[in-house]
């Protein structure tokens, strides 16, 4: 895959990565927070056995992507619709992992002449989501991240800063040490692949290399209103979430079973948040394409 840059209409550049055939079906990536452009190998490994083009990108703030102060969830869309339209492509499959989710939807809801189905792995449900204990059986790191982020931008440049700083050092062994309270025993099993570690690791390093301002934008948005109602969402969509995962709790999964009209849940008791995204992959983008 070769990294790109581009001018957005409001003077911004947007890194992305596109591999696979011109005619393939296109399948747009939404990536983790932190993330980057970066594909993770199982997603690459599925979309080559499906002769797609898969198209991932860094959101602004991350890696090579300019930072968009003040963005809400609901911006991926536009960022997505200018992508595609450079790309000359009509009509896309969505997926979008952990952070990477809601983005995913935003992206469903608001392009729905263009997104032809979405797959939402692991993500987020909206912080003021009726009838949803938002950090209910969620991992302590997460916990207090997101507690913090509702203190706004100066409460967590510091702290964010350092992490970011100490991500771009992390290597595959050390990654469950640095996600101690993040990691159920079925994701720390997982991660114990050190290939599937190190490429985790990569794929975050990237996304931080030259600063914090893509995770301090990622969490800032999550604890706000995200600019759009999911129920918007009016394309096949399908919500995939690990019962033993500590980043994003089981619950909210179920929750957004039930408000994504129409969404098919893949609700599995067994799986973790790691576990669930590049331990089925292959199964998810089947699931996407089959609704193309």
């Amino acid at each position: 895959m070769n990294t790109t840059l581009i001018a957005t209409p409001d003077g911004r550049k947007l890194q992305f990565e596109a591999a696979g055939p011109d005619g393939g079906i296109p399948l747009v990536f939404h990536n983790t927070t932190p993330g980057s452009a970066r594909p993770y190998r199982a997603l690459k490994t599925a979309a080559e056995e499906n002769g797609l083009r898969l198209i991932t990108f860094a959101r602004a703030g991350y890696g090579l992507s300019t930072r968009k102060p003040g963005r809400i969830v609901a911006d991926a869309a536009a960022d997505v619709a200018f992508l595609l339209d450079h790309l000359s492509i009509q009509r896309c499959l969505v997926l979008g992992w952990s952070g990477g989710g809601p983005h995913a939807l935003a992206t469903a809801a608001l392009l729905a002449d263009r997104v032809a189905a979405v797959a939402s792995v692991s993500g987020f449900a909206p912080f003021d989501a009726h009838g949803l204990d938002f950090f209910a059986d969620m991992g302590q790191a997460n916990v207090d991240s997101l507690t913090l982020a509702q203190r706004g931008e100066a409460a967590i440049a510091a702290p964010y800063t350092a992490a970011a700083a100490a991500m771009t050092t992390t290597t595959g062994p050390d990654l469950t040490a640095h996600l101690a309270t993040l990691l159920s025993d079925n994701d720390r099993g997982f991660l114990s692949d050190a290939q599937t570690a190190q490429d985790v690791a990569a794929t975050v390093a990237t996304g931080v290399r030259y600063g914090a301002a893509g995770l301090i934008d990622d969490d800032l948005a999550f604890v706000e209103p995200w600019g759009f109602d999911i129920r918007q969402v009016a394309v096949p969509a399908f919500v995939w979430q690990g019962g033993q995962d500590l980043m994003v709790p089981y619950t909210h999964g179920e929750w957004l079973s039930e408000q994504v009209p129409g969404a098919v849940p893949r609700l599995l008791k067994s799986e973790g948040h790691f576990s669930v995204a590049l331990g089925r992959t292959a199964e998810i983008v089947n699931e996407l394409l089959e609704a193309f």
